[in-house]
């Protein structure tokens, strides 16, 4: 058992060496699939499909991704201001979606805090009463629900959400 592991760490490893030429993490950039940052987003990137599993195993088995949160490497790094709205809404639709039907939750105080509102309770209270525009159905592609989203802490004066401009 013990040799079967080091021999997917082996393959792991050897794969994001054969890849790290293809790979914006491998240079710098902070890319990352569904799986989210850690070792697995520097190895395998943002390619879509099955292969973020296998970057969510990875992060998972070497513990990188709580360690890169917390210490802001593993292309783990803090984003801010729109970019970093966007990224958390498309990371984290379901449980936002869930929260704003509620009209409070982690999702929305987070994304309040990532967006620089002034007030959580009001943005949760906004996200409820514009739930059908801004998650219009469970197909909508994601990013038209971080736009809608973005747009309406962006238009909603009330909200003082100084980060996104």
């Amino acid at each position: 058992m013990r040799r079967a592991r080091w021999m997917v760490i082996a393959f792991i490893l050897s794969a994001g060496i054969a890849r790290a030429d293809e790979n914006p993490a491998a240079h710098g950039k902070s890319t990352y699939g569904l799986a989210g940052c850690g070792l697995g987003s520097m190895i395998f990137g943002d390619q879509k499909g099955w292969i973020q599993v296998l970057a969510a195993t990875t992060n998972g088995t070497f513990g990188t991704q709580t360690f890169g949160i917390s210490s802001g490497t593993s292309n783990c790094v803090e984003s801010s201001g729109t970019q970093g709205a966007r990224t958390f809404i498309e990371g984290n639709r379901e449980a936002l979606a869930k929260d704003a039907a509620r009209g409070s939750g982690e999702t929305i105080i987070t994304l309040s805090a990532v967006a620089g509102c002034k007030d959580a309770r009001a943005v949760g209270a906004v996200l409820q009463k514009r739930f059908a525009q801004l998650f219009p159905g469970e197909k909508t592609p994601v990013d038209q629900v971080s736009q809608n989203v973005i747009k309406e802490l962006r238009s909603n004066s009330s909200l003082a959400c100084g980060k996104i401009g």
